[in-house]
């Protein structure tokens, strides 16, 4: 699996998908995850697992914790695809635009 397919794939389970906005508050380790998500820490550890491989999160070290906290640039290969592909939605309804511009021009002739 690529890095995109495995972004995607971790995007797409609503409880990682509460993770990441946790995150997004501040670091926080596997217990204070825990809590508000209400499911055992082995599962968070687990949802926890496939944001790092998926390159969301990253672990760092204060004394015995190990809080978690999104990658900077993390999301950037997934954001690039959405540009990509949300650029060329514009350019057809641009060229859509466009069109019906000018049918509605005919129409008046």
């Amino acid at each position: 699996m690529n890095k995109l397919d495995a972004q995607f794939a971790a995007l797409a389970d609503p409880t990682r998908r509460a993770i990441l906005a946790h995150l997004a508050r501040g670091e926080a380790t596997v217990a204070e995850l825990q809590r508000p998500l209400g499911i055992s820490q082995p599962a968070v550890s687990r949802h926890l697992k496939l944001l790092e491989a998926a390159g969301f999160i990253e672990t760092s070290r204060a004394a015995q914790a190990r809080p978690r906290r999104l990658k900077p640039g993390g999301f950037e290969e997934a954001r690039r695809w959405i540009e990509e592909l949300r650029g060329l939605w514009t350019d057809s309804f641009d060229r859509l635009d466009a069109f019906l511009a000018d049918s509605a021009d005919g129409d008046r002739s």
